[in-house]
């Protein structure tokens, strides 16, 4: 199961788990970007689209049912659903708090409760929950968008302490700067991808020691790793994803 898959890391994700033979529930606010997805890949009933936001607890659920009808018991979660609030903390409404927290931190809840709850008694599994680097790094004017992900890390990590006695292991993936839509969207203009990589002291924003800024492919990577069984013995494990931008800073 895949949130966020209409594009960005969740599309690459399902599109990588689909080559490697699996079976794949795609999650996403966004149907027509799900349509648009399954249109492009020849996966038939190995690819299942269930369009929610993962702010509804009953479509979570309602989906997870669906998903298990469809493909059998769900063994890997990959929650990536996301949304970027920008602004000032002390301009920020309480709809943009409320709505980074209950996306980024809330969305990751509610996936891992619903799967959570069918792989303890299976006692195998693993979840993999895509954060930021931003939760362990203060940011200017993305107060709602770290905390919401600090939220989101935090909370994966306790789930994987009480899921170790099924076996079940839960990981987080924090990426830095990403060529994705919502990274972008960020750029004022063509020279946004060189100001990401050359930082700014103006912000207190550190640069990416790498040269680069990272893509679908090298989140993906890592997620499929923290899924896989080679990743057997590694749970409650936050796996920066940025370049070396944060110094792998806590």
């Amino acid at each position: 199961m895949v949130s966020g898959a209409a594009q960005g890391i969740g599309e690459c994700l399902v599109r990588r788990l689909l080559e490697q033979g699996a079976r794949v529930a795609a999650l996403d606010l966004k149907q027509a970007g799900l349509e648009r997805l399954a249109a492009t890949l020849d996966a038939g009933e190995r690819l299942s689209l269930h369009p929610l936001d993962v702010a509804d607890t009953q479509a979570v659920d309602q989906a997870v049912a669906a998903a298990e009808a469809i493909h059998g018991p769900i063994d890997h979660l990959a929650s990536v659903a996301g949304v970027l609030q920008m602004g000032r903390v002390v301009d920020l409404e309480d709809h943009e708090w409320e709505r980074a927290l209950s996306i980024n931190a809330g969305g990751p809840f509610r996936l891992a409760r619903a799967v959570a709850r069918r792989m303890i008694p299976r006692r195998r599994g693993a979840i993999v929950v895509v954060s930021s680097n931003a939760a362990g790094t203060p940011r200017m004017e993305m107060g709602a968008y770290a905390a919401s992900k600090a939220a989101a890390t935090q909370l994966t990590r306790c789930l994987g302490l009480e899921l170790a006695e099924y076996g079940i292991r839960c990981n987080v993936v924090s990426p830095g700067s990403t060529d994705t839509g919502m990274q972008r969207g960020m750029w004022a203009d063509e020279s946004g991808r060189a100001k990401v990589i050359e930082g700014s002291l103006a912000s207190f924003k550190a640069g990416i020691p790498l040269g680069k800024i990272a893509t679908p492919d090298d989140v993906s990577d890592a997620i499929l790793f923290l899924l896989s069984p080679r990743a057997g013995h590694i749970t409650l494990h936050d796996l920066r994803i940025d370049g070396g931008a944060t110094f792998d800073l806590g």
